[in-house]
């Protein structure tokens, strides 16, 4: 994420930079007014896919024994009680169904 976030710092637009420079603005007042304002919406998108990414993976994480919601999983499948795998599998589902969805609406509030 950081790797990510540096290369849109460096490729962000100069002149934007250099104009909010020009203004006698202080480090902190071009952070918040030539930097941020460039690389937000990138920062946003990038955390909320990684949020994304990880709660996937703790789900496989945890059928290969790495404890976590996954693990539960595993637990039902092996005692046989597909009920509550399907129940834990559609939470699962909707869980990350609804993250896609609010980082849509966060992305296009953002952009």
């Amino acid at each position: 994420l950081s790797k990510l976030l540096a290369e849109d710092i460096e490729s962000m637009d100069r002149s934007q930079a250099e104009a909010v420079r020009a203004t006698g603005a202080s480090w902190s007042q071009w952070i918040n007014y030539a930097v941020q304002p460039q690389v937000m919406p990138r920062l946003i998108g990038l955390s909320l896919y990684r949020l994304d990414i990880n709660f996937r993976e703790s789900a496989v994480l945890g059928l290969v024994g790495a404890g976590g919601i996954g693990a539960t999983l595993n637990t039902a499948f092996d005692r046989y009680e597909f009920d509550t795998a399907a129940a834990i599998i559609i939470t699962i589902i909707v869980i990350v169904m609804f993250a896609e969805y609010t980082s849509s609406l966060i992305r296009k509030r953002v952009q």
